[in-house]
């Protein structure tokens, strides 16, 4: 039988390409229940031959891990925890994770092992057509009493809220004291374009929580290069494209659009996020389930803030 040069070469040419590494059933992103019960999230990518990873460990920031290996059937994460390494590990079921956490201090000494799970998060819907959204009618949400609509997320904490001349006001006391308590609407919402006004404080640092699992970061940062943890941003997610804050004292406008797992934040009238995906819950989250509708959420244990016109508009779903 003859073959063709270009037979023969092509069959050269794949017998001496290095085969690729089967992607490992970790990669993807997971939903974390953490030991305390708050939320955590877990990405994973391929990287060559190897992993990546990154965590959210209840509050604070996506972090990257400084290890991500896999060892038979487990998944072993590091990261940092103060001066000390979080080891997680993980093995899959399905769809879901079955995970411990121990921490190792620098003298090797290591913490109880505790247990928690996750689950796997779906994939991102493409990116929606904002114009084709239909919405309803606006909802206030700063009227009348305030007990009607709001309630403290955590009961004995407490309170710096009130709501005065239409101005929703979280003032700290002075001194020393405990943590003040963040603010949610007792009503859940699913999709929905959110507006209001805002004005920041000295070293103001709230923020207001999307279905109570997506922070947009509220603070003074005027006159600051742009980053994930000032004002508009998707906090340690998704960093506004300009700075467009205003200084403290002056009221600032916020459009918040939160459709098929994709924001989009106008802020002073320039768009700084425009309809990026969102991949998972961010500090201080309520849940770290996406599929539920779920409360706003107004960050009131770090600093003083003031909010008005708090307007929201649900969308109809087809």
């Amino acid at each position: 039988m003859k073959y063709s040069y270009s037979l023969i070469t092509a069959a050269l040419v794949l017998t001496t390409l290095p085969l690729r590494a089967a992607e490992s059933p970790f990669v993807g992103r997971w939903a974390l229940t953490l030991p305390n019960g708050r939320a955590g999230w877990l990405g994973v990518e391929q990287k060559g031959d190897g992993l990546a990873a990154s965590m959210l460990w209840g509050g604070g920031s996506v972090l990257p891990a400084s290890e991500a290996t896999v060892a038979g059937d487990t998944l072993e994460v590091s990261t940092p925890s103060g001066t000390a390494i979080r080891k997680v590990t993980a093995k899959r079921a399905g769809d879901t994770l079955e995970l411990s956490v121990a921490t190792v201090k620098p003298d090797g000494t290591s913490s109880k092992a505790e247990l928690f799970t996750g689950r796997r998060i779906a994939d991102l819907p493409p990116a929606p057509n904002l114009a084709k959204v239909v919405f309803g009618a606006p909802i206030q949400l700063l009227t009348g009493d305030l007990d009607t609509t709001w309630q403290l997320v955590e009961k004995d904490a407490l309170n710096g809220w009130s709501l005065q001349d239409g101005v929703l006001m979280n003032r700290l006391p002075e001194g020393k004291h405990p943590r003040l308590g963040n603010l949610r609407t007792k009503a859940v919402f699913d999709d929905f374009r959110l507006t209001t006004e805002v004005r920041t404080q000295p070293g103001s640092n709230s923020g207001i929580y999307l279905r109570g699992i997506y922070e947009i970061q509220i603070a003074d940062s005027y006159g600051k290069p742009v980053d994930p943890h000032n004002m508009g941003a998707l906090y340690s997610r998704l960093t506004p494209s300009t700075a467009a804050e205003k200084p403290v004292g002056e009221w600032q406008t916020l459009e918040i659009t939160l459709v098929d797992r994709h924001v989009s934040v106008v802020l002073n009238g320039q768009r700084i996020i425009d309809n990026q995906p969102v991949l998972g819950c961010t500090g201080g989250a309520l849940t770290s389930d996406e599929t539920q509708p779920g409360p706003i959420m107004l960050q009131g244990d770090h600093t003083t803030i003031d909010y008005r016109h708090l307007e929201l508009s649900p969308v109809v779903k087809k």
